[in-house]
């Protein structure tokens, strides 16, 4: 019966424990995945973020290109266009856009700017890079004392030679760029070349990682790994994300080309920043994620508890078979099965332990049943059962063995006095003993009793010397107690 319930218990158990263990790991991967996806989403969002700065200022610098075009076809169709012109002309682009000055000037730097002012740039690296290229539409002048300037291009072929309109942007204004800005005040933003010198910058200006003018020098110090990732990626003009720390100054990096020149906009956002938008990102599926495991562990708590209550509930139904398989139906004592298997049990746990056995029979039960009725026997049995179990204790084995046979198994005898003293209880039991509700019958018994492990060292041995000692009370008239040893029997006059 046990074998059976474990194994019916096993059948749900098994399929209920690899279908958590399943959901476990699926929800495991779910989360990782979800985790993954939301700093995925973080990282789009903060190029995308890169990208639309770069291109508010790139449409700064086009503004200047555009309006600077209409008067370069001018001059172009106007050869003999004389210096006061040329400076007539710088001054109206220089009102009519954001340029901070404006030159024109020829193929060895001699020109004009925006107040008539001569001025020659030939010198200049910035100009002799204009001059080595013919698509280079920005450039970037390091202007002493100030943050620097993007000088627009624009290139006038005329008959007597190659000349050349210059707008310079301040990268000051690339500062504004930040003055509402979606990220926290630790956040900035760069213009590098392509190799990592900063252009411009706004924003948290003081960062760990603007202090010196190279950006990917101050990362291949302590970010090496980094700083080869963004290389790599700005030579094959891709886009991406990096985290860094300089400093203890943890933050991730957002990377896009400008679109010229090889140049990339940085947008810096601190890490702190970064975990916050991810973790409200996810905040939902981690709720999800809160109520299924919340929810698995109430389903395991009711496997167990229903589990715990269906081993209670086969147990208490186990016990109450065995009870009635062990109980005589007739006076709710243990049956002989059960009986015997008791005494046997303790008889092995205490193969020391001084103990007594009684069997009983009522003396002339036959007559009663004949002269009484059948009735009349069961109740003096019932009663019987009854009334003989009240005085002894708990712990005893009380059990009706045949039709009008008892045995009793009395736990622990310490001594001679002991044993003695409850011989004498059962023989006074039958001294008073009546049974029947209307019509009161005094009934008697011939009592055998044994002593363990003397007398018996098993219960097949005992039981015989108690039948033993039965077979003498019977002989010697009935009605009364008899040992197996004679030597037990308490001294003649003795009423104890």
């Amino acid at each position: 019966m046990e074998k059976q319930n474990r194994s019916a218990v096993m059948a749900w158990i098994v399929p209920a424990l690899i279908l958590i263990i399943v959901i476990f790991v699926m929800m495991f991967n779910f989360s990782s995945k979800s985790s993954a996806d939301a700093s995925e989403t973080i990282s789009r969002n903060l190029i995308r973020s890169a990208q639309t700065y770069g291109e508010n200022f790139s449409n700064e610098l086009e503004i200047l290109s555009r309006v600077a075009g209409p008067f370069c076809v001018w001059l172009e169709q106007n050869p003999k266009l004389d210096e006061s012109h040329a400076a007539e002309m710088a001054e109206i682009l220089y009102s009519c856009t954001s340029a901070h000055r404006v030159i024109y000037c020829d193929s060895d730097g001699q020109g004009v700017d925006q107040a008539g002012e001569s001025v020659s740039v030939g010198n200049e690296e910035y100009f002799r890079n204009i001059l080595q290229s013919d698509t280079l539409s920005y450039v970037y002048v390091d202007e002493e004392g100030t943050n620097g300037a993007i000088a627009v291009v624009q290139r006038i072929d005329r008959e007597n030679g190659q000349y050349y309109v210059l707008m310079y942007f301040s990268m000051d204004k690339f500062s504004e760029l930040m003055t509402k800005s979606d990220f926290d005040a630790s956040s900035f933003l760069i213009l590098i070349d392509s190799e990592g010198r900063i252009l411009g910058s706004a924003g948290a200006t003081e960062s760990n990682l603007l202090q010196s003018a190279n950006l990917l020098e101050t990362l291949q110090k302590d970010n090496s790994k980094e700083a080869r990732t963004i290389r790599n990626r700005m030579d094959n003009g891709s886009r991406g994300t990096t985290a860094v720390t300089v400093s203890g100054e943890s933050c991730t990096l957002a990377y896009v080309p400008f679109g010229a020149n090889r140049w990339e906009v940085v947008l810096g956002v601190s890490q702190a920043y970064v975990d916050r938008q991810v973790n409200l990102q996810w905040q939902n599926t981690k709720n999800m994620l809160f109520y299924l495991v919340a929810a698995v562990f109430v389903f395991i708590c009711m496997i167990v508890v229903v589990n715990i209550i269906g081993k209670l509930r086969n147990n208490e139904k186990k016990k109450e078979l065995e009870d009635k398989a062990d109980t005589d139906l007739l006076t709710g004592l243990t049956n002989k099965l059960a009986t015997e298997r008791r005494i046997k049990d303790y008889m092995a746990q205490n193969p020391n332990t001084q103990s007594m056995l009684f069997i009983l029979d009522v003396d002339n039960f036959k007559k009663i049943n004949d002269t009484m009725g059948h009735a009349f026997g069961d109740e003096v049995l019932r009663s019987l059962g009854q009334q003989i179990t009240a005085i002894f204790r708990a712990t005893d084995v009380v059990g009706r063995v045949g039709g009008d046979e008892f045995m009793i198994f009395l736990k622990g005898v310490s001594d001679e006095d002991a044993i003695r003293k409850e011989a004498k209880k059962v023989e006074n039991f039958f001294r008073n003993f009546q049974a029947g509700e209307y019509v009161k019958y005094a009934a008697t018994a011939s009592i055998g009793v044994a002593i363990f492990p003397q007398e018996g060292s098993d219960f097949e041995s005992l039981y015989k010397a108690a039948d033993q000692g039965l077979y003498k009370a019977k002989k010697r008239g009935k009605n009364q107690l008899a040992f197996y040893r004679d030597e037990w029997m308490p001294p003649a006059g003795d009423s104890n």
